[in-house]
């Protein structure tokens, strides 16, 4: 079976309804309402994300991660909804610090399974997520005053440097490329100095690759990696897929349900990933 019709079968068996919707609108033409409709259960009263949509702790309660991984769906899906969005943000505004900062998680988790690393540090206001929230905004076009107050002090914090850490990076960037302080040379030079970075793709520990900083070849920050760097990581994911047809995750969420229902999101980034470079 090829690679497509492997990843494809893995979702439809294996994902969850919100990856089947998404997986729908890249590759089978539905109306990407499907994917607003499906966020919709995610929603709480108070306008965040909880009930795991994050699938590494099963808080029903509303968090940032769980914010930024609707935003990310979107996004993917090419469609919005303000009001879903509006909601979301006038929530972060609500939870933020007095700068406009906000934490990935919060001490609501440890009532819940999650996975080891959902700890204490996830609950200290920091770039990551409140950068690439701010970004997935930008990208949206929706300006809203938590997304103002939080973007000055993200622009304050990065022109101090650039994050010594790859997922913190990434949320940067996200924020970066919507700004006047782009300098592509600047990143590329900070790159190798950065942990969980992987440089090599055949390194098969957990971390960010380039594909993650350029899922798509008019990915913004494409320019920072060559193509024979990108080449090497797409035959790497070509190569990591599994004999069910999707793809595996390098660390442990909290059970078997959430280990499938990541193995969903990955696998439709991978066949997303491969099909905007021409490899499926």
């Amino acid at each position: 079976m090829d690679i497509f019709s492997a990843g494809r079968d893995f979702v439809r068996r294996d994902a969850r309804l919100v990856e089947r919707r998404l997986f729908a609108t890249l590759f089978e033409d539905a109306d990407a309402q499907g994917v607003v409709d499906a966020l919709r259960g995610y929603q709480n009263a108070d306008g965040g994300f909880g009930h795991g949509l994050e699938p590494d702790k099963r808080c029903p309660d509303s968090l940032p991660l769980d914010v930024e991984v609707a935003f990310d769906t979107l996004l993917a899906a090419g469609t919005q909804d303000e009001t879903m969005i509006r909601r979301a943000a006038d929530w972060l505004g609500q939870i933020a610090n007095a700068d406009g900062a906000v934490p990935l998680c919060g001490p609501a988790v440890e009532g819940y399974p999650r996975a080891e690393h959902i700890s204490e540090w996830t609950y200290q206001p920091s770039i990551n997520p409140t950068a690439g929230l701010v970004g997935r905004l930008q990208k949206f076009g929706i300006e809203h005053p938590w997304r103002d107050k939080a973007g000055a002090w993200c622009a304050a914090e990065l022109a101090k440097g650039l994050p010594d850490e790859a997922h913190s990076l990434h949320e940067s960037l996200e924020f970066l490329e919507h700004t006047d302080d782009v300098d592509f040379d600047r990143v590329r030079d900070w790159l190798p100095k950065v942990g969980y970075f992987r440089a090599d793709a055949s390194d098969p520990t957990d971390g960010v690759t380039p594909l993650q900083f350029a899922p798509t070849p008019d990915s913004f920050w494409r320019p920072l990696f060559t193509d024979a760097q990108l080449e090497g990581h797409l035959d790497r994911l070509v190569a990591d897929q599994q004999a069910d047809g999707g793809w595996a995750i390098t660390w442990e969420p909290p059970g078997p349900a959430a280990t499938l229902e990541y193995r969903g999101i990955v696998s439709v980034g991978a066949l997303r990933t491969l099909k905007a470079y021409n490899r499926i």
